[in-house]
C-alpha cells in the first residue's frame, strides 16, 4: 500500500510512474469505498486521480505553488493526498470534512469551491501578488461554459500574468483530438526547441530594416493558419493563451512531460486534458451523469441504497409541468446543467423539443427564459437556491422590472444537507424577497406545489416557487384540470385562533406545526388562548387581510426556513409596524439564524437549528407559555 505511507503531497513528487499508477488505483478504491458509505461526487472525483497526482508531482504547493480547484468536487484525491487521509470518511457528514475545497479545513485549500466559473478569476488575483511560484486553476466537469470563467480568461490574457489553466474536459464536443498524431503535436508545441524556435524566430523577422515586422505578422498569421487546421484552441490562443492539448488525462507520460515544459513558459498557458468522468469504476463510467453526485450505493453492484416508494417535491413538479405542457403549447422548461438534481429530466423526455439545459450558466438561463416569455412562450427554469444567486440581477433587471412571465422553480431550498455551506438555500426568501412585480410562493405540501405551479400560468406575471431537498412517498398525479388555482397573496388559515398566531412559510414544517397544534389545542379549555396556525403560501406579495387579522393577535410566532433578520419574518413585522406603531404583540422569529451552515445530513442540520420536530415544540410551548406534561403528542418526524 502506497497510499497509507503518503502524508504529505511532497511524497508524490518522490515517486516513479509505476508507482504513481499504483498510488491511482488505491485513491480511486478509497474514493469509491467512502462514497459508497456517504454518497458524494464520484465520478468527477475518480475522472482526476491521474492529473492530481501529475500536478502534485510536477508542482510545490508545499512552498510557492498554487492550485485552485473549480466546481471543487473534483477534488477528493486532492484532499487524500494533502493530510486528510485519515479523516476522509468522514466526507460530507456531520462535523467531518467538507466534499469541497475549504479555505478552513486546510492550508492546501487555496481557495474554496462550491459554484462553477471561479478558479481562473481566482488565480489570476492571486498572480499579482504571487511569490515566484506557479498558480494553477483546474477548470472542469464543464465549468469552461460558465460566462465568469470566460470572464476570468479574457482578463488573464490581457494582464499577461502566468497563470496555467488546467481544462480538464470530459464531455465535450472538443475532446475529439485526441491521439498519436495530437499528443506528439503537443509535446513539439510545449517542449523547449518549440517554444525557443518561436521566440528566436519573432525576434529575428522583427529585426529586419524595414519589413521585419510585417514578416513578422506574415509567420505568426502562418502559424496561425496551421493550427486552425490541427489544434482546437484558436479561441484560447485569441485570449491571450498558449494553448496546449488536447492530451490524455489519465495518461502519465503525456501529463508530467506536458507540465514538465509548461513550467518554462513564462505567459499564460491553457493545457487541454481529456479524462473520462467516473474513470475506474465501471457502473460510474456507464452512468456518469447518476454518480456526478450521488447518495449511499452498493459498491458491488452500483445501485443506490435510497429508500424505494420515494419521490422528491422537484420530481413532483417536473411530472406536473408535463400536464400542464401538454395543455398549454407555451409552456417550455428549462434548467442549467441540473436535469437530474432538479427532477426536469422526465420532462426532457416526454417533452424534448421543448427542454432546454443552457449548462452552467445560470445567468443566461434566466435572461434566455426571459427573451422566450417576451416572444409569447411560458418558460418554466428549475434550477437550485443556492445558484439562483448568480442570477440576480437577471432577475431583476430582465424579468421583474419587465414584468416577463417567466417562473422560477427554486429546488434545495433551505437546508441542502451534506453539500454544505456552498449549497445550502438559506438566502433566497431575503434577496428575492424585496423585488417589485414578483410573485413568491413556497407550498406547505405537494398538492399546494402542484396548485402553485399551475396558478403560475394564470399570474402572467414573474413567479417564484421555493421548496427543499425533501421525499414525498410515491403518488399518482391528479388529472391537471382538478388542481385548483391559488388567488394571489392568498393565504391559508389551519387553526383559525387571532390572539396567538403562527405563521408558516413552507415545507415540511408547516405540516409538523399543525399536528403539534392539533395535539395541543385539544388539550387547552374552551375559551382559553389557544394557537392560530396560518400557511403563509406567499413572500410575496404579503396579503393586506394578512395584515390586518395579525394587529390585534398578542402574541405572534413566524416560522421559515430561511435565514433571520432578512426574511419572510422581518418583512411582516416591517408592515406590521407600518399599520400600528405601538403596542405591537409579541413577535418571534423562528428561522435558520445568521450563519453559514456546514455539511451535514438534513435531519441532523435541522435538529441543530432548531427545525426538527422535537425543537419547533419546544420554541411553541415556552413562547406560548404552554404546560408541555399537558401536551404529551405524537407527531411526525423531520422530513
Amino acid at each position: 500500500m502506497i497510499l497509507e505511507n503518503i502524508n504529505s503531497p511532497s511524497q508524490v513528487k518522490t515517486l516513479g510512474e509505476e508507482e504513481l499508477k499504483i498510488l491511482a488505483h488505491e485513491l480511486r478504491e478509497e474514493i469509491i469505498s467512502v462514497c459508497s458509505k456517504n454518497g458524494g461526487h464520484i465520478a468527477p472525483s475518480l475522472g482526476v486521480v491521474e492529473l492530481t497526482l501529475a500536478l502534485l508531482k510536477s508542482f510545490d504547493i508545499e512552498n510557492n505553488d498554487r492550485i485552485i480547484w473549480d466546481v471543487g468536487h473534483q477534488s477528493y484525491s486532492y484532499k487524500l493526498l494533502t493530510g486528510r487521509k485519515k479523516s476522509f470518511s468522514t466526507l460530507r457528514q456531520l462535523g467531518g470534512i467538507s466534499g469541497f475545497p475549504s479555505m478552513q479545513e486546510s492550508k492546501f485549500d487555496f481557495f474554496g469551491a462550491g459554484h462553477a466559473g471561479t478558479s481562473v478569476s481566482a488565480a489570476l488575483g492571486m498572480s499579482l501578488n504571487n511569490r515566484d511560484g506557479r498558480i494553477i486553476a483546474v477548470i472542469g466537469d464543464a465549468s469552461i461554459s460558465n460566462g465568469m470563467a470566460f470572464e476570468g480568461l479574457n482578463h488573464a490574457g490581457a494582464l499577461k500574468k502566468d497563470i496555467i489553466v488546467i481544462l480538464n474536459d470530459n464531455e465535450m464536443s472538443i475532446s475529439k483530438n485526441v491521439g498519436a498524431i495530437s499528443n506528439y503535436l503537443n509535446k513539439i508545441m510545449s517542449g523547449n526547441v518549440y517554444q525557443g524556435i518561436r521566440n528566436d524566430t519573432e525576434k529575428l523577422l522583427k529585426s529586419i530594416p524595414l519589413f521585419g515586422s510585417q514578416f513578422a505578422k506574415i509567420a505568426s498569421k502562418l502559424e496561425e493558419s496551421i493550427k486552425n487546421l490541427v489544434i482546437p484552441g484558436i479561441l484560447f490562443e485569441e485570449l491571450g493563451f498558449t494553448y496546449i492539448g488536447p492530451i490524455d488525462g489519465h495518461s502519465f507520460p503525456h501529463l508530467l512531460e506536458s507540465l514538465e515544459n509548461i513550467k518554462n513558459i513564462r505567459k499564460p498557458v491553457l493545457l487541454h486534458v481529456v479524462t473520462q468522468k467516473g474513470k475506474g469504476y465501471d457502473p460510474s463510467e456507464k452512468n456518469p451523469s447518476l454518480f456526478h453526485g450521488i447518495s449511499a450505493f452498493d459498491k458491488k453492484t452500483g445501485l443506490t441504497l435510497k429508500k424505494s416508494g420515494n419521490e422528491t417535491l422537484g420530481e413532483i413538479a417536473s411530472n406536473f409541468l408535463i400536464k400542464l405542457a401538454r395543455k398549454d403549447k407555451r409552456v417550455i422548461g428549462v434548467t442549467a446543467a441540473m436535469a437530474d438534481g432538479t427532477g426536469l429530466t422526465k420532462f426532457s423526455k416526454a417533452l424534448p423539443e421543448r427542454f432546454f439545459d443552457v449548462g452552467m450558466a445560470e445567468e443566461h438561463a434566466v435572461t434566455f427564459a426571459a427573451g422566450a416569455a417576451a416572444s409569447g412562450l411560458r418558460p418554466f427554469v428549475f434550477i437550485y437556491s443556492t445558484f439562483i444567486q448568480r442570477a440576480l440581477d437577471q432577475i431583476i433587471h430582465d424579468i421583474c422590472l419587465q414584468g416577463l412571465p417567466v417562473v422560477l422553480c427554486l429546488d434545495r431550498a433551505g437546508i441542502a444537507g451534506e453539500d454544505g455551506a456552498t449549497h445550502q438555500g438559506i438566502f433566497d426568501v431575503s434577496f428575492l424577497g424585496f423585488i417589485p412585480n414578483l410573485v413568491f410562493m413556497t407550498p406547505a405540501d405537494e398538492k399546494e406545489l402542484m396548485r402553485m405551479l399551475k396558478s403560475a400560468v394564470h399570474y402572467n406575471k414573474p413567479v417564484i416557487i421555493r421548496y427543499p431537498k425533501a421525499d414525498i412517498p410515491y403518488f399518482d398525479l391528479p388529472a391537471e384540470e382538478s388542481i385548483e388555482i391559488i388567488e394571489e397573496g392568498n393565504f391559508d388559515s389551519i387553526h383559525d385562533y387571532t390572539e396567538n398566531v403562527i405563521v408558516s412559510l413552507g415545507y415540511p414544517h408547516t405540516g409538523i406545526i399543525k399536528e403539534i397544534l392539533d395535539e395541543i389545542n385539544h388539550n387547552i379549555p374552551f375559551g382559553k388562548d389557544r394557537i392560530g396556525l396560518i400557511n403563509a403560501r406567499f413572500v410575496s406579495p404579503v396579503s393586506k387581510e394578512l395584515v390586518a387579522r395579525l394587529l390585534n393577535a398578542k402574541k405572534i410566532m413566524t416560522v421559515e426556513e430561511n435565514v433571520g433578520f432578512s426574511g419572510f419574518g422581518s418583512k411582516l413585522l416591517t408592515l406590521l409596524l407600518e399599520e400600528k406603531s405601538s403596542l405591537l404583540p409579541e413577535y418571534k422569529m423562528l428561522s435558520l439564524g445568521n450563519n453559514f451552515i456546514e455539511h451535514g445530513p438534513r435531519k441532523d442540520l435541522l435538529e441543530i437549528a432548531g427545525f426538527s420536530s422535537n425543537e419547533i415544540k419546544k420554541s411553541i410551548t415556552q413562547f406560548f407559555n404552554i404546560d408541555i406534561e399537558k401536551s404529551k403528542i405524537g407527531y411526525s418526524s423531520v422530513r
